[in-house]
């Protein structure tokens, strides 16, 4: 303990049961906006906050820490060991710890929360999501447990915002509560945990599973005065009606057969509605770009800074921008699915699978986060507390297909179907990206299965989950976390396109031949003469200039090592440009394809659309579209990814595993769809 409290400044942890709401109730202390969602395990690292407010006419500060969810201070996970080591660590100087308590389970919860008494910590009991247990008339008697806990009870309601005022207050005056069970300190759990390690590593496995026996005797012990005190302070109806209707729906969305089904036409409708919500505001976005190029294009004087704005930083970020639509739609649709409660009854059925493939359930929750962006779901993994598991999800979460995937998806199946149904009224874009992820996902299985023979292990895994009741999404918390990650999205996406933009503008409109020079000043000539204004002849010098820029060379001498994937220099520049984010692939094929247009005005897919190779064939072929569709399926580009993957494995050696394969997948499977559709 600290005296923080003499100066005003407080320093709190949030800890609780996962999936009890403790990422909510940071975000009504600090007004922020982290990520919350109807199932367990949405915080896997420590997320820290301010909030300030007057107390008695004094100033005070709180610096909150919202820890991954624990269910004792025994972790079995690297996400319950952040939040033990924070806890215990007398370096963090934790002032008071706020118990966050699901109001609706509370006697799960009160085993943590003794616990935390025990080590006589200041402590305060958020009982959270108090609404819900008033909906399934779950009576508490708030002084009846205030005085059994000997710490102060506030009830709060996250979703409405309520109570949060009372708990600061509680914090300020918050006390040290008599020990339950032991009389304890924190050195004792730091000392038992370094024992069990010694335990397992030196005795065989029959003897250290005693340290496993105390742990339970443990808990038996404290649950036999949980009863009591929740046998005196709550009453619950015998029958609830919102866990009927959970339960009646959970007949159909578990069921081992029509599950499994209704998780295909969730996804399948899911990513209809990403096409065919998101095609107007995209083409809103494309439209105000050409306006804008061509508007800055006609204010500026010509030469080199209109060139640069117009055909390098606009056509470059507008590339990216105008996929904004499609990226926000599938984060709403993802956050539906998680805060209603779908995703964890996902991980719940998938469990089965997942084992025959050396996985289990909890490796679906990362996965399917995996669709929204690999880094937090390879941070996500840190709830598997097996550890060939978790290495082997971390293996295959590039795999499945990201959101910066999406653009190139987008743009290369608009250009293979332009406007075409199936079935009368299902969109066959939406068909097609459908089959793209559930590749990704199959292929991921498949090498997740090869890894299980590969990696060998002692370690027995079981799947437990608690399934929360369903709950009906609120706007606002999808709203900001959509806002949240279309803004992260824009942020890291847009520095590299600037940077790239600019790179390429200049490599595509400089060179250093006679050839390049000469082809410079004739084309000088001619925009001189109106006579000859967007004529043929300008457009094949401006086709000859760009193949001798400083691009165009490189992207010749790299040419011979992707033809046989139907991909032609260009392609190859934007390949190598998107190493960095796959979502660059479209904005370098803009700036490339701008600096070559006499029609400015025309939007990318166009472009793609008529152009057309050497002998006068058009370029992109079905072939050529469904070659970099697979390719960029299956290839690890993504810095960020191979960042986190080396963090979370504390190993290079996975990194360079992990590229390689993915590399060779990626032009093997590309190359074989090339040869297939043509």
């Amino acid at each position: 303990m600290s005296d923080n409290k003499q100066n005003n400044y407080l320093k709190v942890a949030l800890l609780g049961n996962p999936n009890s709401g403790k990422t909510s109730v940071f975000n009504g202390l600090t007004g922020l906006s982290q990520k919350t969602g109807n199932y367990a395990g949405v915080t896997v690292d420590r997320q820290e906050g301010k909030s300030t407010f007057l107390h008695n006419e004094n100033k005070i500060t709180l610096s909150i820490l919202d820890l991954p969810g624990v269910y004792s201070l025994f972790p079995k996970s690297n996400d319950e060991e952040i939040a033990c080591k924070t806890l215990l660590d007398e370096k963090e100087n934790v002032d008071v710890i706020v118990i966050v308590i699901d109001a609706s389970n509370i006697k799960r919860n009160l085993l943590l929360a003794t616990q935390l008494i025990d080590l006589k910590f200041k402590t305060v009991i958020a009982l959270n999501m108090i609404d819900e247990a008033n909906n399934q008339e779950i009576k508490i008697n708030i002084t009846e447990l205030q005085e059994t806990l000997g710490a102060e009870v506030i009830p709060l309601d996250s979703r409405r915002q309520k109570g949060f005022s009372v708990l600061k207050e509680a914090i300020v005056n918050a006390k040290t509560s008599e020990s339950f069970f032991y009389d304890l300190n924190a050195a004792y759990i730091k000392d038992y945990k370094n024992y069990r390690e010694y335990i397992t590593a030196t005795l065989s496995d029959k003897k250290s599973t005693g340290t496993t026996k105390l742990e339970n005797a443990d808990k038996i012990y404290r649950f036999n005065t949980i009863n009591y005190i929740v046998a005196k302070s709550i009453q619950s109806p015998e029958q609830l009606s919102s866990k009927k209707i959970s339960s009646k729906i959970d007949a159909i969305t578990t069921h081992k057969i029509y599950g499994y089904l209704v998780l295909l036409m969730v996804l399948f409708l899911v990513f209809q509605f990403i096409f065919f919500i998101s095609e107007t505001p995209m083409n809103w976005i494309e439209t105000a770009f050409l306006n804008l190029g061509d508007y800055v294009h006609t204010q500026l004087p010509a030469g080199q800074l209109n060139d640069l704005i117009v055909n390098g930083l606009i056509a470059g970020i507008s590339g990216v921008v105008m996929f904004i639509p499609q990226i926000a739609f599938l984060f709403m649709f993802i956050g539906f699915l998680e805060d209603s409660g779908y995703m964890a009854r996902a991980s719940f059925i998938m469990d089965k699978i997942m084992r025959r493939f050396g996985l289990n359930g909890k490796s679906v929750i990362p996965l399917i986060s995996g669709t929204a962006c690999a880094v937090p779901a390879i941070m996500g993994t840190r709830t598997i507390s097996n550890t060939k598991e978790r290495l082997i999800t971390i293996f295959i979460l590039p795999l499945i297909s990201c959101s910066a995937r999406l653009p190139v998806y987008t743009l290369l199946i608009s250009v293979m179907f332009p406007d075409s149904k199936f079935l009368g009224i299902f969109n066959s874009k939406g068909a097609v990206l459908f089959l793209l992820y559930l590749m990704g996902f199959t292929v991921t299985l498949l090498t997740a299965y090869v890894l299980k023979k590969i990696l060998k292990t002692k370690e027995n895994s079981f799947y437990v989950m608690e399934l929360p009741v369903y709950r009906w999404p609120q706007a606002k918390n999808i709203g900001l976390m959509v806002f949240s990650k279309v803004k992260v999205f824009i942020k890291e996406a847009g520095k590299i396109i600037l940077a790239i933009s600019i790179i390429l503008w200049f490599l595509s409109t400089h060179g250093m031949s006679n050839e390049f020079k000469a082809l410079e000043t004739t084309q000088i000539a001619l925009e001189n003469d109106p006579t000859t204004e967007n004529s043929i002849e300008l457009k094949k010098i401006e086709t000859k200039k760009l193949e001798n820029s400083f691009i165009g060379q490189f992207g010749q001498f790299i040419e011979p090592t992707i033809k046989p994937l139907g991909y032609d220099w260009k392609i190859g520049i934007a390949l190598i440009t998107s190493f960095a984010a796959r979502e660059v692939f479209v904005g370098t094929m803009a700036t490339i394809y701008q600096a070559n247009a006499t029609e400015k005005e025309v939007g990318i897919k166009q472009k793609l659309l008529v152009e057309k190779d050497d002998l006068g064939h058009l370029k992109y072929t079905p072939a050529v579209c469904w070659s970099l569709l697979v390719f960029y399926a299956f290839a690890l580009q993504c810095m960020s990814t191979i960042a986190v993957v080396k963090r979370e494995t504390k190993s290079w050696k996975w990194v360079l595993v992990q590229f390689v394969f993915m590399s060779t997948l990626a032009y093997l499977s590309a190359f074989s769809a090339y040869r297939l559709f043509s």
